[in-house]
Parts: C-alpha cells; sequence; structure tokens
C-alpha cells in the first residue's frame, strides 16, 4: 500500500471519528440540558423572548402563553401559562430566575404556571418572593398557588437538607397607570375595560426601547394608546368567522356563540389598525387559536392596515426591540 492511500484511510478514519464524537457530545449536551443547574442568562440588549404561544385551548404544537422581558439579568415575565417552567429552560433561563410576573388578566390560561413557576424556582434555590403583579384578585390567586404546592416544596426541602422556608409570592394588585421598577425595566399598566372581567395591557421599557404585550380582544383603544410610539406591539390575533363564513363552511356552530366570540378576540384587521394607529415599530402575533401552515396566510391579511414588520411569533423566539 503506497503512502498516498494510507494517508487517506487516516484521513477518513479520523473524520469519522470526528463526526462519532461530535455526534455524541451533541447528544450529551442534549441530554443534560434537560436537567442540569443553569447559570442566570444575562441579556446584553433589552430582549423579548417569547416562551408560549398558545391561546385558551390545549394545543399540542404550542406551550402556554407568556412572554418575557429582559435586560442584564433582570427578567419579567408576562403571563405564566402552561408549562411556563420548561420554557424557560428551554430558553436557557433558570425558573428561579425571573423577579416579576405581570398578568394581563386572571383567565387560567394565563396563571395556571404559576404553581409550576414557583415550585421550580424553589426547587432551584431561590427562597426571595417572586412579585406578581396583576389586575384585582391577583392577591387571592396568588394565596392559592402558594397553599396548594407549599407542604410539599417544604417537605421535600426538608428531605434533601435544604433551607426548608416556604414558597412565597409578593402579590400587588394594580389599576390603570400603575408603575413599578424591576431592575433597570421599566413597567406601566393600562386597564383594558369592557370584557369580562379586570384585564391589563403591559409596557415595559429599557435602554429608550419599548415593547407592550396586549392582555385581551377586547379594548384595543386602551392598547393603542398604551403602544403608541413603541418599538415593539406584541397581541392576539384570531379570526372568528361570521354567521355567512360558517354556513360556507357547514361548521355546526351557534351564531350567537361566533358573536360573543368576535368580541372577545382581535381579528386580523383589527390587530394591523392598531399597530397602524399606535405607530409602532414591528408587530408579533400570539396567543393564536388556528393551526397556521404558513405564517403568510395570517400576516397577509394584518398587512392590510399595517404596512410595518409582521411576525406569527413561535415558542421560543426572541425578539430584540
Amino acid at each position: 500500500m503506497n503512502v498516498r492511500a494510507v494517508g487517506l484511510l487516516v484521513a477518513l478514519a479520523v473524520g469519522a471519528m470526528s463526526w462519532v464524537l461530535t455526534c455524541a457530545a451533541w447528544k450529551f449536551d442534549r441530554v443534560t440540558a434537560g436537567f442540569l443547574a443553569l447559570a442566570p442568562r444575562s441579556f446584553e440588549r433589552f430582549t423579548v423572548v417569547v416562551l408560549g404561544t398558545a391561546g385558551a385551548a390545549e394545543d399540542q404544537n404550542r406551550r402556554g402563553t407568556s412572554i418575557a422581558a429582559a435586560l442584564g439579568e433582570e427578567i419579567a415575565l408576562v403571563d405564566a401559562g402552561r408549562s411556563v417552567a420548561e420554557a424557560l429552560r428551554a430558553a436557557k433561563i433558570p425558573p428561579s430566575q425571573p423577579g416579576a410576573v405581570l398578568l394581563t388578566s386572571l383567565l387560567p390560561e394565563n396563571t395556571v404556571g404559576l404553581d409550576d413557576l414557583l415550585a421550580a424556582a424553589w426547587l432551584a434555590g431561590r427562597r426571595a418572593p417572586i412579585r406578581v403583579i396583576g389586575p384585582p384578585g391577583t392577591a387571592a390567586l396568588a394565596q392559592h398557588v402558594v397553599a396548594e404546592i407549599s407542604a410539599g416544596v417544604v417537605a421535600r426541602a426538608r428531605a434533601l437538607g435544604d433551607d426548608p422556608a416556604p414558597p412565597a409570592l409578593d402579590a400587588r394588585e394594580v389599576g390603570d397607570g400603575a408603575q413599578e421598577e424591576l431592575g433597570a425595566l421599566s413597567l406601566r399598566a393600562a386597564e383594558l375595560a369592557g370584557g369580562p372581567l379586570p384585564a391589563l395591557a403591559w409596557r415595559i421599557e429599557a435602554n429608550g426601547r419599548s415593547a407592550v404585550v396586549g392582555g385581551t380582544g377586547w379594548d384595543g383603544g386602551a392598547v393603542e394608546a398604551l403602544a403608541r410610539g413603541a418599538n415593539l406591539l406584541l397581541h392576539d390575533a384570531n379570526h372568528v368567522p361570521t354567521r355567512e363564513e360558517a354556513e360556507a363552511a357547514s361548521l355546526a356552530v351557534d351564531p350567537e356563540r361566533l358573536a360573543r366570540e368576535a368580541v372577545i378576540y382581535t381579528d386580523f384587521d383589527e390587530v394591523g389598525a392598531i399597530a397602524r394607529r399606535a405607530g409602532v415599530g414591528s408587530l408579533v402575533l400570539i396567543r393564536m387559536r388556528q393551526p397556521v401552515l404558513l405564517d403568510l396566510q395570517i400576516t397577509s391579511r394584518v398587512d392590510d392596515e399595517y404596512d410595518g414588520p409582521i411576525a406569527v411569533a413561535h415558542d421560543g423566539d426572541e425578539v430584540t426591540p
């Protein structure tokens, strides 16, 4: 065998071994990423992380609604939906890191992850209360969440020799115009009137940049006012068929139910109009109900009213306003 052939075989062997080791390392990283402790994540720029994009119904393709706004190591969550702790880990954010949860309303899709977040944060070593700021009813909700998980969390901590301090939420109920600070993050609420329960939208600012999260499909005027001049608006966009559309599609749906749904969801044209009138820099669509085969199916409807950048959010998306 000549020298060239030997060299070729050696090169092939080295390449194959490198490929095997790379695959093994990748698999190891994937496996360990699911349970190893995470260091606090630091964000150099004001960043919005879309942790979950689902609406009220269960959706195997989307986690429950939750938005993280971050600068440096300070993180505020807007709502805490299903699987919020897993969503944080997927974003490489320890569940113990967020310092506050801003609730848009007490609809269950916004709150069912609070116990998940609190239990995971305490297991990860947090002992400072997590601030929960929301509309009337937030304090009672926080008390129930703590009572639900406290006994189990404390018992496990004692069994492991950890600090048995019980989990805690520091709840505050706020209304229109309320302002809070979380490190470098400035938080401002706007009341959304006219719905079936109290609701808020939130504006978060840092380093001269701003993002607004609209909480519900009602009171678009209040969302518009809060979002005026913002760099980014995140809002729901869901088309409820008219009676004629339902009949044409042979949908067996009560027309009165459709009319009621149309009141509490933001239609494609409406969300585009809100973004245009508010003069926002870009629009991200969240809380989706209908399956999206192509993002273009949605954005092509919204851009009839708004000609700025439009995106349909997917779990894990990160945006720098």
